[in-house]
């Protein structure tokens, strides 16, 4: 230290203040260490984590780059795109001898809404033979309601998120003379049409995908906890509520509607894969029949194997029934050779599988850390992880066997590490484990790497639980199902719900909306063949 600054040069003093300024940052950064690690240490919140400004967050970096976006456009002449209704002439109060100079159009957009009720005559005659004839009804009236109000009720329900309370108090303000009874048979009875349509979607999806991503939710029905899974892609949305979980009801899910149980070559592929025993499969591949029509004839035919007998480990019973429903899924010629993309939950675990990218470095930025050492590993991993997923992006939009092989070898190289940090090391031995299901977008370059697309879908379904609580009888969940996946299918190919319901229940000057199923076959055969 220097005791005599007056003997001190310019530029001395200079490297003296430098000098000093630095040693003052130095204590300032070990003094906020020192209170955040007491915080930490008594369980209080520290300091938030501001990011600097403009900075993306590690999700935003890793995401796809967004294409350059054009220029803000002046908005045109947006009236003359709109269809004019109605024409009135406001008079102008002016002084005498004034000169009229023509009109200034001023387009205003409104709503009409209020009761209309139509009162059909009927004719009725009588024939020469004793028979009474009566005019029929036009096209599109279906009870006392009409399909304007039928299709108001159904968007306000399932795209507005409205409960059927406040829809019924919204009616009654409106003018429209209805009770709550009538309200629920507009929303449930007579949808069958939609129903199949929704379930011909599935089977559309699930025949023609490259690639299909799932994920499941929590459901109440008639007062139980439940499960809803959405399956879906970039053409489609499906969902299904049942009370459980399991891989059975998943394999059960994806039959579409089918109801068999088929003992094929895939299905006994399935047992081997699942480790069933080699005489129960020798039983179930030597029988002469292999195709079951319903639950009941399958349950029988392990019966009368004797394989519901045997107590062993991995259950043969639930083994033989995945892999019949598993054959039922390839008969009907569903995902055979589609990916399905989820979370690593268990009960997805079937086919071509592969996993999602989010969810795995979720684990790892979870992970409780505990010394300085833990942070800085776990730190360092995730860069790495978020590094190598964007290399991943790059490939899937130009892959080649160099790239491929390249990201092979530095996936073992991450994941292969040691970190001294012993939670982090179990978990990147598990994430090692699954390399064939987080690699697989190096065989299918097209299929995505997390499950996004799924969680957004399936936001709409926990939406409606939250508002509307749980469905009491089995046609209310079906309908709830039905009109959720067929709104968002529609959102999917670019079309209003609001045309789509217009046009199946015959509301008058509709535009024509083509058959959902054959649209998304079209399209996801577009996606192909490009």
């Amino acid at each position: 230290m220097v005791h005599n600054i007056d003997s001190l040069s310019f530029f001395e003093l200079k490297m003296l203040v430098a000098q000093l300024l630095g040693e003052m940052a130095t204590l300032k950064q070990t003094i906020v260490e020192l209170r955040d690690e007491n915080a930490r240490l008594k369980k209080q919140k520290g300091r938030p984590d501001i990011k600097p400004p403009n900075k993306p967050s590690g999700m935003d970096e890793a995401s796809q780059p967004k294409p350059p976006q054009s220029p803000r456009r002046g908005g045109g002449n947006k009236t003359a795109k709109r269809v004019i209704h109605e024409e009135k002439i406001v008079k102008a109060v002016v002084p005498p001898g004034s000169r009229f100079k023509g009109y200034e159009s001023f387009v205003v957009q409104d709503l009409v809404l209020r009761p209309h009720v139509v009162r059909f005559r009927r004719e009725r005659w009588l024939t020469p033979d004793g028979r009474t004839v009566i005019a029929p009804l036009p096209s599109g009236v279906n009870g006392h309601f009409g399909a304007e109000l039928r299709r108001f009720v159904l968007v306000q329900y399932h795209q507005g998120q409205v409960t059927v309370p406040r829809l019924l108090a919204q009616l009654r303000a409106i003018g429209i003379d209805v009770s709550k009874r009538q309200v629920m048979r507009m929303l449930i009875s007579g949808q069958e049409p939609f129903v199949a349509e929704a379930r011909d979607v599935l089977r559309a999806g699930l025949a023609s995908a490259a690639w299909i991503s799932v994920d499941d939710t929590g459901a109440r029905h008639k007062g139980n906890n439940g499960t809803c899974t959405q399956i879906g892609n970039d053409h489609f949305t499906w969902f299904g509520t049942t009370g459980s979980k399991s891989r059975l009801n998943f394999l059960e899910l994806l039959r579409a509607g089918y109801n068999d149980y088929v003992v094929n070559d895939e299905a006994i592929a399935y047992m081997r894969e699942r480790a069933l025993s080699g005489p129960v499969i020798a039983k179930l591949a030597g029988h002469a029949d292999r195709y079951f029509e319903t639950a009941e004839a399958w349950i029988q035919h392990l019966e009368n194997l004797g394989i519901d007998d045997l107590k062993v480990t991995p259950n043969p019973v639930c083994i033989a029934t995945e892999g019949a429903l598993w054959g039922s899924v390839m008969a009907h010629d569903f995902l055979r050779n589609g990916v399905i993309v989820s979370d690593d939950a268990g009960q997805f675990d079937v086919g071509q599988h592969a996993l999602c990218w989010i969810h795995a470095e979720r684990l790892v930025h979870k992970l409780e850390t505990f010394t300085e050492h833990n942070r800085k590993a776990q730190k360092k991993l995730r860069g790495l992880i978020w590094h190598f997923y964007r290399d991943l992006l790059v490939y899937r939009a130009d892959p080649s066997p160099r790239r491929k092989a390249q990201l092979g070898l530095r996936f073992d190289r991450i994941f292969k590490r040691t970190t001294g940090f012993v939670s982090l090391d179990r978990l990147l031995k598990r994430l090692r484990a699954n390399k064939p299901e987080l690699l697989m977008v190096l065989e299918r370059p097209e299929i995505p790497l997390h499950t996004n697309g799924s969680e957004n879908d399936i936001r709409c379904h926990v939406t409606k639980r939250k508002v509307s609580g749980g469905t009491r009888s089995d046609q209310g969940r079906t309908c709830r199902d039905a009109f959720l996946g067929l709104a968002k299918t529609c959102a999917k190919l670019g079309i209003g719900f609001w045309d789509y319901l217009g046009t199946r229940l015959d509301v008058a000057n509709q535009p024509n909306i083509p058959s959902l199923p054959e649209l998304v076959r079209q399209r996801a055969l577009a996606c192909n063949s490009s």
